[in-house]
């Protein structure tokens, strides 16, 4: 959305304000679902799980990736049935899985002995894949620093498994969240075709293939479109995995680029020769994504004067509710309004009610 659209937005429905573009959203959806045909898209929930973003999601046909039990009533309530969804987290309790059973999920996800020792009572009703842990220091977020078996064990997993009498449907990984090296799906993938030659020997039939996500958004520097981006996995895929069933967990890719903060400047002060500027919004709203998801969202103001080392701070009492510090702004007056685009992933998903500030509001806008 551009400046001018978000100013007269503000005008009428106050700061600080999401507004979600339903067209954009739903041009990620489909751009991302022409550049991987046949792939499954389960959206993920954690990345944004307002009900405005479900809703349009749900009538795009998307389906959903849920990790707990609070995600499995956000998709209920929006009357999201069970085949639409699979459970991705991959420690869970004895209730989280009896939970997600009861709503009729049946895919789950684990990658140790322990997590699978679990499924054992419920071996007749569940199927489970096994994450594999695919190492990506160079994305946003490296997603297999915490859950995953490394790809030389991940066969010996999948043998456990089947040895404890249990449904081993699939393998799923994750290359890291912001990830601009699609070469990383095909390291996965070339681990995954190992994987299932050792599998068919043992008799075991992997069926499932989960990609994942990581699909890489505009942030300050633009990355490429997502059909190039997509190109090298999906010919991969069609290659050599033609006969498995494929699907992905997009969550960044499609609700980041449909939101747009509009937050307003509420004082400033001059000190120690810096400029500091007061926002109505901060890292315990919106802006929780700079500490949690470590991103950095494009600004855009309406002055355009000499640029002064400033510092862009939030709205309550901690000191370190400061989303911006040596950023070059021009002179702000009070009332100003600030916009910031690709804020729709990550941000008021981690957003508190600190201090007694509310959450920015959610307006869907055309």
């Amino acid at each position: 959305m551009d400046f001018s659209q978000v100013q007269k937005l503000a005008a009428v429905h106050g700061t600080p304000t999401l507004f979600l573009s339903e067209g954009r959203l739903r041009e990620s959806y489909r751009e991302l679902q022409s550049a991987l045909p046949g792939v499954t898209l389960y959206y993920a929930v954690k990345s944004n799980a307002g009900s405005e973003i479900i809703s349009i999601l749900k009538s795009e046909g998307s389906s959903f990736d849920i990790c707990t039990n609070g995600e499995i009533d956000i998709v209920a309530k929006a009357g999201i049935g069970p085949s639409q969804c699979i459970h991705t987290h991959p420690i869970k309790r004895d209730g989280d899985i009896r939970y997600a059973l009861d709503f009729g999920v049946t895919t789950f996800v684990a990658d140790n002995e322990y997590e699978l020792m679990k499924f054992i009572p419920y071996k007749d009703r569940a199927e489970v894949l096994i994450r594999m842990s695919i190492q990506n220091p160079n994305c946003l977020v490296n997603l297999s620093h915490k859950f995953g078996v490394a790809p030389e064990l991940t066969f010996d997993l999948i043998r456990k498994g089947a040895d404890m009498g249990l449904r081993i449907k699939g393998i799923c990984f994750h290359c890291g969240s912001q990830n601009q090296n699609s070469l990383k799906y095909i390291e996965a993938l070339e681990y995954c075709r190992d994987i299932c030659r050792k599998a068919a020997l043992r008799g075991i039939r992997i069926e499932i293939i989960d990609i994942g996500g990581g699909f890489p958004i505009d942030y300050l520097t633009p990355v490429p479109p997502l059909a190039e981006f997509c190109a090298p996995v999906n010919e991969y895929l069609e290659r050599y995995f033609s006969n498995y069933r494929i699907i992905a967990e997009p969550g960044r890719v499609l609700s980041g680029p449909s939101m747009t903060l509009a937050t307003r400047i509420v004082g400033k002060s001059q000190r120690n020769g810096i400029w500091w500027y007061y926002c109505d919004e901060g890292v315990y709203g919106s802006f929780s994504g700079k500490i949690y998801d470590h991103a950095d969202y494009p600004m855009s103001i309406a002055r355009s004067s000499e640029r002064f080392n400033s510092v862009l701070a939030g709205p309550t009492c901690d000191s370190v509710d400061i989303p911006y510090e040596n950023i070059a702004l021009p002179i702000l007056e009070i009332g100003d309004l600030l916009v910031f685009d690709a804020m729709g992933a990550y941000t008021t998903a981690s957003a508190s009610n600190f201090n007694g500030f509310e959450k920015a509001k959610i307006v869907v806008v055309a």
